[in-house]
């Protein structure tokens, strides 16, 4: 390869690693205004409600056990008496939960968050043995008032006063938990639990809970069901346990759960709660919703500008064959005005995806770009035919880069398919010409 040519190719390489620059400052804008958007969300939630998770319902039973001892005083031995204070937790037979989710936008200046709004009831069923299962020692304990608790992680979002259904009573919940390590919720007392004989009950309670962002329920239960239905066309199902059952479509979503103690494993789980005070364990065996959208337009513009390089590198091989092939001499500075035109569509995408919608900002940036760089083309290239091929050639790469943001899971496989159709392409047109006359031409 003659000085000639390597020289224009250096050239061409050199105006390519400068357009990195402004390429790298639309990156950071992106990111800029992605902590922005995310900082007015977190706003937005402080001033409602955050992530709700539900936690129970479960029963606790409040004690205080006397320990004997002997020990030696002045000489004698003495019967030292101490009380130690703590809780008996039972976890319910059964859980049951149908949830309704209608959710709704809350703006402020440009920005959008999405708020929740579950409703539905809770319900199940209790076994407790008789003598709250204790064995021995069972005339050392005294106990207090059992009570049902129902942990609600901000209970900002209650939206309605709660009522508990017990067999054939209704008592109202009151607020706060009394638990250390289950701090944000409710409880009700349930003083007609005496522990001496073998006792089974039902509850139930109607729900009714704003949050933002994700809904996760801990599937307290032996056996645990539920059941969730929303308006909200694009889950994210989060948590330990995917649903059994899901169907998803255009109007929304159905989803329901099913598990059990044998996959659960929560009495264990609350067994060192209760014991150790280890709860991270057990309040993290949940499953949920998000109800945020994947793919924003943020996230899409971020994956956009991935493919910028590719572009401006495929644009100035078109430029490059255009010399080869048709005898053209293509400047430097309509090199770098073209790259430049190129970038200016990702800044053009981000400004206005804040505004319309990343698919309708996405149609008018590329718009824009094509007719400029077809219009100045059209006269860099001595022909409007030319300036129209590339112009169309540039539009059918932007359909095929939508095509890969669009189709998150198959942009690896469209990807390459694309690069390995170009460089077919370009092999093919080239296939017949003799590179080193092409420099001495030069």
């Amino acid at each position: 390869m003659n000085k000639t040519l390597s020289f224009k190719l250096g050239t061409i390489a050199l105006l390519i690693v400068l357009l990195l620059i402004p390429l790298l400052m639309i990156s950071g804008l992106i990111d800029e205004r992605q902590q922005l958007r995310d900082g007015v969300l977190h706003d937005i939630a402080q001033s409602a409600s955050y992530d709700q998770q539900i936690n129970g319902p479960l029963l606790v039973v409040p004690y205080r056990k006397f320990q004997r001892r002997w020990i030696e005083k002045d000489g004698q031995r003495v019967e030292e008496t101490s009380t130690v204070a703590g809780h008996l937790y039972f976890l319910p037979e059964t859980f049951d939960a149908d949830l309704g989710v209608d959710t709704e936008l809350r703006a402020r200046g440009i920005y959008q968050a999405r708020l929740f709004h579950a409703k539905g009831r809770l319900s199940g069923s209790f076994k407790l043995p008789a003598r709250w299962g204790i064995e021995k020692d069972y005339d050392d304990y005294r106990f207090d008032k059992p009570f049902l608790v129902v942990g609600i992680t901000d209970i900002r979002g209650i939206e309605s006063a709660l009522e508990l259904s017990v067999d054939d009573r209704r008592v109202p919940f009151e607020a706060g938990t009394g638990l250390d390590w289950l701090r944000s919720g409710v409880h009700v007392p349930l003083a007609q639990l005496d522990g001496q004989q073998a006792q089974a009950f039902t509850y139930g309670f109607d729900l009714a809970l704003q949050g933002t962002g994700q809904l996760h329920v801990l599937p307290v239960g032996r056996t645990s069901s539920v059941d969730m239905h929303a308006n909200w066309p694009h889950p994210s199902f989060i948590g330990s346990y995917l649903p059994s059952r899901r169907d998803i479509d255009e109007q929304g979503f159905t989803a329901h759960w099913q598990t059990s103690f044998f996959a659960t494993n929560l009495e264990d789980a609350l067994r060192q709660c209760a014991i150790g005070g280890q709860c991270a364990d057990f309040s993290e065996r949940t499953f949920g919703v998000s109800f945020v959208d994947p793919v924003d337009q943020y996230l899409k513009s971020e994956r956009a500008i991935k493919y910028a390089l590719l572009f401006i590198a495929l644009t100035f091989a078109g430029f490059f064959l255009f010399e080869v092939l048709k005898g053209l001499s293509v400047h430097p500075v309509q090199y770098i005005l073209v790259g430049v035109a190129l970038a200016f569509f990702y800044l053009l995408l981000l400004s206005l995806s804040e505004h319309i919608g990343f698919g309708p900002a996405y149609g008018l940036s590329a718009s824009a770009c094509v007719l400029l760089i077809g219009f100045y083309l059209s006269h860099v290239l001595r022909s409007l035919g030319r300036g129209v091929g590339f112009a169309a050639g540039l539009a059918a790469l932007y359909a095929m880069l939508y095509g890969l943001l669009s189709a998150e899971d198959y942009a690896l496989l469209m990807g390459s398919l694309l690069c390995f159709g170009l460089l077919g392409v370009f092999m093919v047109l080239t296939r017949r010409l003799d590179w080193a006359r092409v420099g001495r031409a030069a």
